[in-house]
């Protein structure tokens, strides 16, 4: 069988996404760095996001249909929860996440690195009006995993494989890394699943790589 090749920018949360997934099922893949709209990208997916997947004759763009494949093609320890009612439950939290929480989280991590990145400063007018609903995102995460320590179900999900890479850059910003030490309970989330050993090897390069 062809190796799995993960097309995409390491830096990018879904690429981790994606090599989270493959490192807690044990299939074996092969990391491409490649920008987005980058013409490697651009032969999987149309509309140039990572990341993008090719094994043998298959190809995908989209990190959820990617995960499903991951999942499904593989041996190994099941990414989804078994039960119908946990299962939904997973399928919406990736959904919010991805509709709802990310695009804010996207917004305002982006409003924070990129001016460093090109040598820039800071713009408070884009940063500041995200600052209520990146607290109001964080709060709502901290009381789902308050119970269980997860998403959904009682272990790692795909849904958390979703999380955890954005988790990782909030936290080392100045207000969201308050907020989240601010709710202990996303912190002990975070503090707990950075010591699986999908998540130390999938550590990505600093953000200042992509500038080079």
């Amino acid at each position: 069988m062809d190796t799995l090749e993960i097309i995409g920018a390491p830096q990018s949360v879904f690429v981790r996404t994606v090599r989270l997934a493959c490192e807690e099922k044990g299939v074996r893949y092969r990391l491409i760095s490649a920008n987005p709209h980058s013409q490697a990208v651009l032969a999987i997916n149309p509309f140039g996001r990572i990341p993008v997947l090719r094994h043998g004759d298959v190809a995908l763009f989209e990190s959820r249909a990617i995960t499903t494949y991951v999942d499904q093609a593989f041996g190994g320890p099941p990414l989804c929860p078994s039960g119908a009612a946990e299962c939904a439950r997973m399928e919406q939290w990736i959904s919010a996440l991805n509709a709802e929480i990310l695009p804010t989280f996207v917004a305002y991590t982006r409003a924070n690195y990129l001016p460093t990145l090109s040598g820039g400063s800071l713009d408070r007018t884009v940063i500041d009006p995200l600052l209520p609903k990146v607290r109001a995102h964080i709060e709502l995460l901290a009381e789902t995993v308050s119970t269980t320590h997860h998403l959904a179900g009682s272990h790692f999900t795909l849904a958390d494989m979703g999380l955890m890479p954005m988790l990782a850059y909030l936290r080392g910003l100045p207000e969201s890394g308050r907020m989240v030490l601010g709710a202990p309970a996303l912190a002990s989330y975070f503090e707990r699943h950075v010591l699986r050993p999908s998540w130390i090897a999938t550590e990505p390069p600093p953000m200042s790589e992509l500038a080079r």
